[in-house]
């Protein structure tokens, strides 16, 4: 956590009114210091990674430990539902917690699945992490065959039940084809511009529009690796990657998915580089221990910093209002089936 109190008096205030939502956080959950920074960060609500390579069994402890966290941090979170109780955490002063999937493997085989975890409150799912999995290809895979015979029907299935599909680290063609056979736009929840930064988990221009073009939303993503100055990125990088897909595709459809590792240790890197969790990866990036992400764009007790940048460069307040949260808001209550 870091002083801000250098910041102008005008941001605070437009932030302390806005509606600020993260579009992905993977950190340490169940550690009362994480859940605490959003809280004290002023942030309304997170998609907060709640499976990656788990299957079934484990996906369901993962929201058994999650529903013990709401009792015992009450006054720091609360579950997320509807974008209705996404508005009721901010008159809380909580921080709203969105369940989402950063792989669909939690279904295994079944997409019938999909309606149960809805049901007990997952909103996100992203198709693959990374890898190739039943539904289709990620981002570092040696090839790309595209969505999958069972691909096509999950994004059905995800789309009949009301979550909203998240492609940061899928593979081209397969990010292609799911905008295609969407009937619901989708999302890059933590993702850049391919052409801004060269790397595989960043989005080429075409993909980027056609997502756009059909009414999702894309998060720029502030983690270090994608940065060419990585641990040494600054917050001004970040706002660079901003108003990069901005001038791209409008202010409309640009928001924030921060990816935040708080209090990650080496060992959860390790197994996040890991094929499908199991087989270890040789090369695992450097990653700081303890952990730490942009200079002035550290946790999210500086969030208010996003918010006092984009003014200095020159955003409207409204605009700036959509970038901390209101582009995502309208995406949640058109995809969850949700008019509040």
């Amino acid at each position: 956590m870091t002083d801000t109190d250098s910041i102008d008096p005008a941001a605070r205030e437009l932030y302390a009114e806005a509606i600020v939502i993260d579009g992905l956080n993977t950190s340490r959950w169940g550690v009362e210091s994480v859940f605490s920074d959003l809280r004290t960060g002023g942030v309304t609500a997170s998609n907060a990674t709640c499976a990656l390579w788990e299957g079934f069994e484990d996906a369901m402890d993962s929201l058994a430990a999650w529903f013990g966290w709401f009792d015992e941090f009450s006054d720091h979170i609360r579950h997320v539902r509807t974008v209705a109780d996404i508005r009721e955490a901010k008159a809380a002063g909580r921080t709203g917690i969105i369940f989402g999937w950063q792989n669909a493997t939690p279904v295994e085989n079944d997409i019938r699945r999909f309606q149960l975890f809805y049901e007990l409150g997952v909103r996100i799912v992203q198709l693959t992490y990374n890898e190739r999995n039943l539904f289709g290809n990620g981002c570092w895979e040696r090839t790309d065959e595209g969505l999958s015979k069972i691909g096509r029907a999950a994004v059905r299935e995800m789309n009949r039940v009301g979550i909203l599909i998240d492609l940061s680290h899928v593979g081209d063609r397969t990010v292609l084809e799911t905008i295609d056979h969407s009937e619901h736009p989708v999302s890059f929840t933590h993702a850049n511009a391919r052409s801004e930064h060269a790397s595989p988990r960043n989005k080429t221009d075409e993909a980027i529009r056609s997502l756009v073009a059909r009414g999702g939303v894309v998060g720029a993503n502030s983690f270090p690796h994608f940065f060419p100055a990585r641990f040494e990125s600054t917050l001004d990088d970040f706002l660079d990657s901003i108003d990069y897909l901005v001038q791209m595709v409008g202010i409309d459809h640009v928001a924030i998915g921060t990816d935040f590792c708080m209090a990650q240790p080496r060992r959860w890197f390790e197994w996040i580089n890991s094929s499908h969790g199991k087989r270890p990866d040789m090369e695992v990036p450097y990653s700081p221990d303890p952990y730490h992400h942009l200079r002035g764009f550290n946790d999210p007790t500086e969030f208010v910093n996003v918010a006092a940048g984009l003014l200095q460069r020159g955003y409207p307040p409204d605009g700036v209002r959509q970038v901390l949260g209101e582009n995502w808001l309208r995406l949640f209550a058109r995809v969850w089936h949700d008019d509040a």
